[in-house]
């Protein structure tokens, strides 16, 4: 690893801890959802300079969709108006650092502890391919119908949210002109 990579390794870290901090620190749940995509995609950045840009790259797309998807639920469906109102992301404070403090020091008193194996063979020439090998081989059967259940979930939460559809308001052989819009003080009221 050469000192550009050292310098964006410790960069890229550096951010993914500040915006991880900042989740439990801002007061309100779309900012909090856009710090913790921050600081995923920077872990997604740690990941490609480490040498695997496949799952890197799978990460960052992967986070930025699920934070989208949860940022415009929130706007959607919160009570507060587009989960900006202030709230406190801590919860059992002395509970959860006596919790985050024994989880820290088990894994540091492990990384000294544990007899970590020596490389036996020299590394493979495309780490990407290796990696999407292991993911998808056995897997891409199951990864493919994942994809669509969970479209269909989110298309079907969103049907179901809804009390009334997209034409509603034009009554059932679509021919009310004007439209009468239940909501608000629209025309045709």
């Amino acid at each position: 690893m050469g000192a550009t990579d050292t310098v964006l390794l410790v960069v890229l870290g550096v951010l993914a801890l500040v915006f991880g901090v900042l989740v439990f620190t801002l007061n309100s749940m779309a900012r909090v959802t856009f710090s913790l995509l921050a600081s995923l995609v920077c872990v997604g950045g740690v990941t490609t300079v480490l040498g695997l840009p496949y799952l890197g790259v799978v990460i960052v797309l992967m986070m930025v969709m699920e934070m989208v998807i949860m940022a415009v639920f929130m706007i959607a469906y919160m009570m507060n108006p587009a989960g900006l109102m202030p709230m406190s992301m801590l919860h059992n404070q002395r509970g959860a650092l006596a919790i985050a403090g024994t989880v820290f020091a088990a894994l540091v008193a492990g990384i000294f502890l544990v007899p970590w194996p020596d490389r036996a063979a020299s590394r493979p020439g495309d780490t990407t391919f290796q990696v999407g090998r292991a993911l998808m081989a056995e897997q891409m059967l199951t990864m493919v119908v994942l994809g669509f259940v969970l479209l269909a979930t989110m298309v079907a939460a969103t049907v179901l949210a809804t009390h009334r559809g997209r034409y509603d308001r034009f009554g059932d052989d679509l021919d009310q002109r004007p439209a009468k819009d239940p909501v608000g003080g629209g025309v045709g009221r």
